[in-house]
């Protein structure tokens, strides 16, 4: 899906600040605790590790949560929101028990019934094995394709409907577009292309070229 997540290529977002050499991991103590209970809301909303729903439930926060709450605070939201789907926490129930902590007595919404997916991973991590050959080789130019997909996606919006070569073939992986579904890991090659600046931005751009992973079913041979 195209959201506030796909910003990659876009313009009107100001100058880029590359982080100092010696950032900490987390600047605040707060954000080590963040980090720590999104990577808990996700596998307790889950069922298990599923690194592509979390990413799906970041790229569905509006701009405020996305944006104005920062890095870990975005992380926050989206554990909060996995959580409320899947029935694992009822709506504002984590607003309600902040107020409470805060001495303001109000009333907590009931516990609901956890909802949760029926998932397990056929292995740990995203690496695995398919039988069928690589529909593309090495050096060959290849279209990503231009399409929108309504669920989750990794194919870059800057990427779409432009055209690179293959510079490398990786080991196959899950695909995320399903697995962030929980409608099956559907494991397949994945392909590193490189693009061309002028290619995705036209004759003013900078000259470099831009190495993206793509996988297979993102990809189509050029006429």
């Amino acid at each position: 899906m195209d959201g506030i997540a796909d910003m990659g290529g876009t313009q009107g977002w100001g100058p880029v600040h590359p982080p100092p050499p010696d950032e900490p991991v987390f600047a605040e103590d707060w954000q080590r605790k963040a980090f720590a209970l999104a990577i808990l809301s996700s596998r307790v909303a889950s069922g298990g590790i599923n690194t592509d729903a979390f990413r799906h439930a970041l790229e569905r926060l509006d701009r405020a949560a996305y944006l104005d709450d920062g890095y870990f605070g975005r992380w926050l939201n989206a554990g909060e929101l996995m959580l409320t789907e899947r029935s694992v926490l009822a709506p504002g129930a984590i607003e309600a028990r902040a107020r409470n902590l805060r001495g303001e007595h109000v009333e907590e919404p009931p516990i609901p019934t956890p909802d949760r997916p029926h998932y397990a991973p056929t292995a740990e991590g995203s690496l695995r094995s398919v039988e069928a050959a690589p529909a593309f080789g090495v050096g060959e130019r290849v279209r990503a394709k231009d399409i929108s997909p309504a669920g989750h996606t990794r194919l870059p919006g800057y990427i779409r409907g432009h055209t690179g070569v293959v510079e490398l073939i990786q080991p196959a992986h899950v695909l995320p577009d399903t697995n962030a579904h929980f409608l099956g890991e559907n494991p397949q090659h994945v392909y590193s292309v490189r693009f061309d600046s002028h290619e995705l931005w036209g004759a003013d751009a900078e000259p470099f070229t831009l190495t993206v992973e793509m996988y297979e079913s993102y990809l189509e041979t050029t006429a």
